[in-house]
């Protein structure tokens, strides 16, 4: 199939209409502003396009100039940091040998010679022992005479010196850069510790000349292309050549001026030494430039006569574009207003509309100007009214008010409008029609119906609620608002209204002269502020109703602006009645979960008392055989009975414990001593602990503060984490050494407030992330005989003391090694909520 040939042509074409329309679309002003702006924004543009080539030229020039040089530079680094390397393993190789004492001072002496001849860099290797003696020395005969030292001479310079003793310290080779003397050259000094089975024993010093490293060690082709140079720490250029500083005046650009370089420190000197290589310039400044210097003047040329032009032709459009601003001002006054205007002559025929007016009708300007009555926006079951409305309007009879009417759009939808008439008189005085007004109240009466809606809805709902809304002003017995539920319980009298606030605590009268010292929380706030303030509540008891009620209060803003007080009630009867019995049954779950904790510990508690009853037995036995063989004095006798007294009263002491933590008592929180609490807990917990061969080892800080706790609870949370411990170790079946817990009790700080913090660790197998999860759950254990009520009965035991309880596993790198649980306890009152009043029985139905 042929394609078609003016396919590929109708993009373009459509492109070019679209900017032919929009060009024509356009003000003759905004024709013009474009016109002389377009080619003057093409030759800036034109221009910075010359400048950002030259300059992208440029930059990378210097780019790959720097990246040449810095390249150049590390090879040349390397090469003198591998000479330097080898000259370090060599003279390392005579150090070593000099403290194995298989070097003597001939020997070193030769060996220095044929090191110091065959290197030329080296120009002096001496051997110095641990005196700063010189034992054994060799230098070039370049040496220069001041700096030529004798065998038997010590160190003279102090820098050397200080170097020498860092040697000595480190015993490491070490580098060290020799200032250059006024008639002398810098040297490169290297110092090699000679170490005798860890005793110092002196240095082989290496001096290196700091010329020869560059003749000799920066390659030729380098330093051909760059100036190359080796300087100190300090900047001073040692040996080498340099460029120049370049002046900014030799160059018109300003990425000509600086000096393309790099430089790098020499390893294994370190910053001490560093190589620096500059390139030569190469650039041909201003001559190779001039191409964008004429390109430049031209555009600016070109710029100037175009910004001329434009200046002249905007001093000619603004006397016209002052005279249009007049016409479209006052058209965009008629067109701007949101209120329809409509004119008719005094035959009842349209002579104008506005735009708002034919925005609102949904007619054209077109089709309303110049018709009369009956007008198309005018609905088909009104006109006999409408015409009747026109014709008092023609008459002069309108009213001031305006009238209400239904207007008719194209598409026969209607919407409500008000019309205001008034006469329309000339520039003479004398009337030529009626002007009329036209507003869409359709918007003003549909909120109209929904606020008289909603207002019946509220009201409904508030008739409806299950709680006892009550709105009066203050200082006064109106009954502004109340609803179903408290007419039923008070009828419509402010007296329940009143009682609620004064048994809440709530002054009804704060902002009264004759209540002052009965205020509540919002006292010295603005009454503008009281609104928007939040609610106060409380649980009051009413002996009339025989109910506990929730009682809110808060300030509003009445609608005839005064300021009132409203009261809403909710029967919580039920609420408090479940409050009761979860109590209880929490109370007889934690004296449940003692028992079988108790049960779970009666072997071991058997095995307890049967020592102290066997050792009684014992004796009892002894005591009657030897009576009966009159083989005993009364001083055996008496020691006999003091012993078998201690074993009656450990055995006793043993069952009051566990009749004094099982016993049923009420919850009663009194200032307990935390060493009381634990020595109590770990009395029974060790009686498990020890039948499973579990060693518990306690950290008690000293010092501890009261805790305000019902002791028993406490214990009750310890016994059982630290019988867990020992079934975790015992479960884990670690070996006698690893079978072991740890009681911790410090004092912290957390989240700004201190607590006492009891922490139990154990050497089990820890716990896996299922159970963790499910750790706190009710009737949830991994034990095969648990009832999963434990840990969740002691976190219920520690949040009611407000505080917190956790566990996590304990790691030895990834090893798991054990467990630990977790709980806090603030010190001092806990903080608790507005206080109640006494507990009131509360009576059920039935």
């Amino acid at each position: 199939m042929a394609a078609d040939p003016s396919t590929p042509g109708e993009p373009t074409v459509a492109t070019t209409e679209r900017v032919r329309r929009w060009w024509w679309h356009l003000t003759p002003q905004r024709q013009d502003r474009l016109a002389v702006l377009a080619p003057l924004a093409a030759v800036l543009l034109f221009l910075a396009a010359i400048i950002a080539s030259f300059g992208y030229l440029r930059l990378e020039e210097i780019d790959r100039e720097q990246e040449a040089v810095r390249r150049d530079v590390e090879y040349a680094q390397q090469r003198l940091r591998l000479r330097l390397l080898e000259r370090q393993e060599q003279l390392m190789r005579i150090a070593r040998d000099i403290s194995n004492g298989e070097l003597d001072v001939d020997e070193f002496h030769l060996r220095a010679e044929t090191l110091v001849n065959q290197y030329p860099e080296l120009e002096r290797l001496s051997w110095i022992d641990e005196r700063r003696r010189i034992k054994g020395t060799y230098a070039t005969a370049s040496l220069q005479p001041n700096l030529r030292q004798m065998l038997g001479d010590t160190l003279r310079l102090g820098e050397t010196q200080n170097i020498y003793n860092l040697a000595r310290e480190l015993q490491q080779p070490v580098y060290a850069q020799r200032p250059a003397t006024p008639t002398g050259v810098p040297l490169l000094q290297l110092h090699i510790p000679l170490v005798d089975k860890t005793r110092f024993v002196g240095v082989v010093l290496a001096e290196y000349s700091v010329d020869g490293l560059y003749r000799y060690g920066v390659p030729a082709e380098v330093s051909a292309r760059y100036a190359v140079s080796l300087l100190d720490d300090r900047g001073q250029r040692l040996a080498g050549t340099s460029v120049p500083p370049r002046n900014a005046a030799t160059s018109l650009l300003p990425w000509l001026t600086p000096v393309n370089e790099f430089e790098v420190p020499v390893s294994p000197v370190g910053n001490g030494l560093i190589l620096r290589a500059q390139a030569y310039r190469t650039s041909l400044g201003v001559i190779g430039s001039g191409l964008f210097w004429l390109v430049g003047v031209l555009s600016i040329m070109t710029t100037w006569m175009l910004i001329a032009n434009w200046r002249h032709t905007r001093r000619r459009q603004q006397a016209q574009q002052a005279l249009v601003s007049e016409t479209n001002f006052r058209r965009a006054m008629e067109n701007s207003m949101p209120t329809g205007m409509r004119a008719m002559d005094l035959q009842g025929r349209i002579t104008y509309v506005n735009a708002a007016f034919c925005q609102m009708t949904g007619w054209s300007e077109s089709e309303l100007v110049g018709r009369t009555a009956p007008f198309p926006y005018w609905p088909d079951t009104d006109h006999e009214t409408l015409t009747q409305m026109l014709n008092e309007e023609l008459a002069g009879r309108f009213t001031p008010g305006g009238v209400q009417m239904r207007v008719k759009r194209p598409d026969n939808t209607l919407f409500d409008a008000r019309l205001y008439v008034s006469p329309l008189i000339d520039a003479r005085g004398t009337q030529t029609g009626w002007m009329t007004s036209m507003t869409d109240i359709t918007e003003p009466n549909r909120i109209r119906e929904q606020l008289s809606s909603s207002f019946e809805r509220f009201t409904t709902v508030l008739e409806a609620l299950d709680a006892s809304i009550s709105v009066a002003p203050l200082g006064s017995d109106e009954m502004l608002f109340a609803n179903k539920l408290y007419r039923l319980w008070f009828g419509n009298r402010t007296e329940g209204h009143l009682q609620l606030i004064a048994q809440a605590g709530m002054p009804a009268q704060a902002l009264s002269d004759e209540s002052l010292d009965q205020v509540d929380s919002f006292a010295g706030m603005p009454t503008n502020v009281l609104p928007e303030a939040e609610s106060e509540n409380a649980e009051v008891y009413l002996s009339e109703l025989g109910l506990w009620l929730e009682v809110r209060t808060r300030y509003l803003s009445w609608v005839d602006g005064r300021l009132a007080q409203m009261v809403i009630a909710t029967d919580i009867t039920a609420r408090r009645l479940a409050e009761q019995q979860a109590a209880a049954q929490a109370d007889r779950a934690q004296n449940a979960s003692r028992l079988i904790t108790m049960g779970e510990m009666a072997s071991s508690v058997a095995h307890e008392l049967n020592q102290p009853l066997t050792a009684i037995n014992n004796y009892c036995h002894g005591m009657v055989s030897r009576i009966k063989a009159q083989q005993i004095t009364e001083q055996d006798l008496l020691g006999a009975l003091e012993k078998t007294a201690r074993q009656a009263q450990r055995a006793g002491q043993i069952i009051q414990r566990i009749r004094s933590f099982v016993k049923r008592s009420e919850p009663n929180r009194t200032w307990s001593v935390v060493n009381d609490m634990i020595d109590e807990a770990v009395e029974l917990a060790e009686i498990e602990l020890r039948r499973r061969n579990v060693r518990l080892t306690r950290q008690v800080a000293s010092r501890l503060p009261m805790l305000l706790v019902d002791p028993i609870l406490i214990e009750q949370v310890l016994i059982n984490l630290l019988k867990n411990a020992a079934e975790s170790v015992d479960a884990a079946q670690r070996p006698t050494a690893q079978r072991k817990a740890e009681l911790r009790v410090l004092q912290r700080r957390l989240d700004d407030t201190d607590v006492v913090e009891f922490s139990v660790l154990d050497s089990g197998n820890g716990l896996a992330p299922e159970v963790m999860d499910r750790l706190y759950e009710a009737f949830y254990s991994t034990k095969t005989d648990g009832m999963g009520i434990g840990l969740n009965l002691c976190r219920s035991i520690v949040e009611s003391h407000q505080g917190r309880m956790r566990a996590e596993n304990i790691y030895n790198g990834a090893a798991l090694t054990g467990c630990c649980f977790s709980f806090w306890i603030p010190v001092g009152q806990p903080q608790t909520g507005t206080a109640e009043p006494k507990s009131q029985p509360i009576k059920t139905p039935g």
